[in-house]
């Protein structure tokens, strides 16, 4: 389809807006991490590094980020385990009722946030008695990062087909054997791929976190949400945020440039 002089030139224009609108405000974020302004006047009346020396150095930071991480790692391993599972069982196995479980399994990331959070804490809390914690966040966390590795696994598997699995099978190897020298060969890319969105969905993630964490337990977002308001921790926050920015960006990165070599290479 080709597009008119006009058309394009409207494209354009509209596309351009919303890139602003998108980044702009991100712009404006990275400009405050180095304003003089403990209150974020705008626009800044100078600039220094100060603010950057004190989010490094500061303890409550450096621990949210820490539990973050955690968090992110713990939740993508089984997301990966879980995720690589589920996908081989939906698309190599036909079975009464696959199509539910599909959705079921997709469900969580189109659910609202905070619908997930209210379903996830009275489950900790009032069905199975368990008091909130780390692993809570980690539980709710791998629900929805589940989500990222069985969409790239099971369309891996799609394309990839079974031929290979069965001439594998018809040599004389193993379930185990055909899954480390067939399956789990032309799934790496894939897995790599979902694994770097789930860890970034899970290192940002503020509202089930807000409703699974117990008390003691502050990730990056909920310690970025618990001081901006505070006197003179804005421009920290700021600091914070830009890193937060920075460390969802790389994976995601990632992601799209193994997917793209990957559609390059088929």
């Amino acid at each position: 389809m080709r597009l008119g002089t006009s058309a394009r030139v409207v494209l354009g224009i509209v596309t351009g807006v919303i890139l602003l609108v998108v980044y702009v405000p991100l712009f404006v974020v990275l400009v405050n991490s180095f304003s003089t302004s403990t209150s974020l006047a705008w626009p800044p009346p100078g600039f220094t590094l100060e603010w950057w020396g004190k989010a490094f150095q500061s303890a409550g930071a450096l621990e949210a980020v820490l539990t973050s991480l955690q968090v992110a790692l713990i939740s993508t391993v089984i997301a990966l385990v879980l995720g690589t599972l589920i996908s081989l069982a939906l698309q190599r196995f036909e079975f009464f009722g696959r199509d539910a479980i599909s959705l079921l399994i997709i469900l969580p990331i189109a659910l609202p946030g905070i619908i997930t959070g209210i379903a996830l804490n009275n489950f900790f809390r009032t069905i199975m008695g368990v008091p909130l914690s780390i692993w809570t966040v980690v539980i709710a966390h791998a629900t929805f990062c589940i989500v990222t590795v069985f969409n790239n696994v099971i369309a891996r598997l799609r394309r990839t087909g079974t031929n290979l699995e069965e001439a594998s099978a018809d040599l004389g190897a193993g379930v185990w054997t055909t899954f480390r020298l067939v399956t789990f060969p032309q799934l790496r890319s894939a897995l790599l791929a979902g694994g770097l969105l789930a860890f970034a969905l899970s290192f940002d993630e503020i509202i089930v976190t807000t409703f699974t964490a117990g008390s003691g337990v502050t990730t990056l977002p909920i310690f970025i949400l618990n001081n901006m308001f505070r006197p003179n921790q804005a421009p920290v926050v700021s600091v914070i945020a830009v890193v937060l920015v920075i460390v969802s960006i790389v994976p995601i990165y990632l992601a799209q440039r193994l997917s793209g070599s990957e559609q390059t290479r088929r």
